[in-house]
């Protein structure tokens, strides 16, 4: 679809776009009072609009600029106390754990598409949300149902009332009814990536049959800490005596703190690349364009020049500790069959991850989120997509590594275009970040104050070989696609 201009030059489409926020809800309850859809005072939420409403007023550290990061904020006692009131749902589930600061998502997605190729019900647990809240609670790729959700968290509130003095936070509301659904809807197995860090994830309940650790990377510093090792210590937090964990390559000083963490934990830690035999390589075809296969190979299973599904040489190594955990589980009696496997691998598409959203003029979305990340954009989009010029339109939390990640947008941009997520208090100005683009890179870069604005910038100064990307957080992601959803609608 091509997005025309007006007489003036600028993008004709329209000015508001829509992404799940509390205002957006509170908006949209107003309106279902008027038609006479049922309030929600002390009774449980009736309608899925009341449902959301009270869902999204609970306590919700995604959405705040500071968070103390200790035992008390972050309680796994009071996650263990509304699982009790649930029926202790988390013991009655086999699930497989991932950590990391990147690329957890796709591990999960990827793991999960095997084993439900595999003739399994698996059940996916994954944050954040791209556009649609339910996104985060699927079972064998569907999503949620509206009404279902609505049913868990008119339960799930009978059981906080009874939690007067310490009320659960929004991430503890959704693991927990996230785990009642999984039973409810009798999965063989779930895939649950953690939230934040490791240690004091509301997903640490668990007692996984394997733990999954993706790349360690500087992510949440304020939270998990302002290096490295501080950070691999928080995701090692998942470890668990004699429940195996599988990690990709990692920087030494996460390696060291790892081993550390797992011989403390009586923990068996392997490593794709040492431990386990893995390889990648990047082939490019004229009629195939670029692409990555891996190789793994275990006592189990042998899986030779598999096409990688997601572009970017991260991705591999995702693939990789996928196909690692897949063969964890089959050496502990999880039926798998290896073919099926692959078939299920070749068909992974995840929305938010190097997803062209238009094709004149092109736009594509990557929720990077830290300079590890934007790094492995660059690369994958200089390997994947060929273009003549690349435009970025950047917005990000404020409590990221800013001076990290305008490195690696310099790096790579041909003009870069700051702006901020709608709806998020979080997000870092966009005069903020030009500013420190400009201090690192000795670049102007132009700034909009919303997606809006910055999306008629961004496709004005563009030709038909040059590409547009959304970047810097999922949330700009999802307004994005929501954006050119409702453009392509009328």
């Amino acid at each position: 679809m091509f997005l025309a201009l007006n007489s003036a030059g600028l993008l004709t489409f329209p000015l508001t776009s829509f992404i799940i926020t509390p205002m957006a809800i509170a908006s949209a309850t107003k309106n279902n009072k008027r038609s006479g859809g049922a309030t929600q005072s002390k009774r449980p939420a009736r309608t899925y609009g009341a449902a959301l409403k009270y869902l999204f007023s609970q306590t919700d550290y995604e959405q705040m600029v500071r968070v103390r990061y200790n035992s008390d904020t972050f309680s796994l006692d009071r996650m263990r106390r509304l699982l009790r009131h649930l029926g202790d749902p988390q013991k009655k589930l086999q699930t497989v754990h991932i950590a990391g600061t990147k690329g957890k998502g796709s591990t999960a997605i990827m793991l999960a598409e095997m084993l439900k190729a595999c003739g399994h019900r698996v059940g996916l647990y994954t944050s954040p949300h791209i556009v649609d809240v339910r996104e985060r609670i699927m079972i064998n790729g569907d999503k949620i149902t509206q009404a279902a959700l609505c049913r868990l968290i008119c339960k799930t509130e009978l059981c906080i009332e009874k939690m007067e003095d310490d009320k659960p936070t929004f991430f503890e509301i959704f693991t927990a009814m996230a785990f009642a659904h999984f039973v409810a809807e009798d999965v063989d197995i779930a895939v649950v990536e953690t939230g934040l860090g490791g240690r004091l994830d509301s997903t640490n309940v668990l007692k996984p049959k394997v733990c999954g650790l993706t790349s360690i990377s500087l992510d949440h510093t304020s939270q998990l800490g302002d290096n490295v090792a501080k950070i691999a210590g928080e995701k090692a937090g998942i470890f668990k005596e004699d429940i195996p964990a599988i990690s990709v390559q990692q920087p030494l000083e996460a390696e060291r703190v790892l081993k550390r963490i797992a011989k403390k934990t009586k923990t068996p830690l392997q490593f794709t690349g040492k431990d386990i035999d893995f390889s990648l390589r990047v082939e490019s075809s004229r009629t195939g364009g670029c692409m990555t296969r891996i190789c793994l190979t275990t006592p189990s299973s042998q899986f030779e020049h598999l096409p990688v599904p997601l572009a970017g040489e991260h991705q591999a190594m995702n693939c990789g500790l996928a196909l690692a955990l897949l063969d964890q589980l089959k050496a502990q009696g999880v039926e798998i069959d290896d073919e099926l496997a692959k078939r299920g691998l070749a068909n992974v598409y995840i929305p938010g991850r190097m997803e062209m959203i238009n094709e004149d003029p092109r736009i594509l979305v990557d929720g990077a989120h830290n300079a590890a990340s934007i790094k492995a954009l660059m690369r994958a989009l200089g390997q994947h997509v060929p273009y003549d010029s690349l435009v970025l339109i950047f917005g990000c939390a404020a409590d990221k590594d800013l001076t990290g990640m305008m490195k690696q947008l310099a790096s790579g941009a041909d003009k870069v275009i700051f702006t901020q997520a709608k709806g998020s208090p979080r997000a870092a100005k966009p005069k903020d970040l030009a500013a420190i683009y400009d201090e690192v890179s000795g670049r102007q870069a132009q700034i909009a104050d919303n997606l809006t604005d910055a999306m008629r910038i961004g496709i004005n100064a563009v030709s038909r070989e040059d590409l547009v990307c959304v970047t810097g957080s999922f949330y700009l992601v999802g307004e994005a696609k929501e954006m050119l959803r409702k453009i392509k609608k009328k």
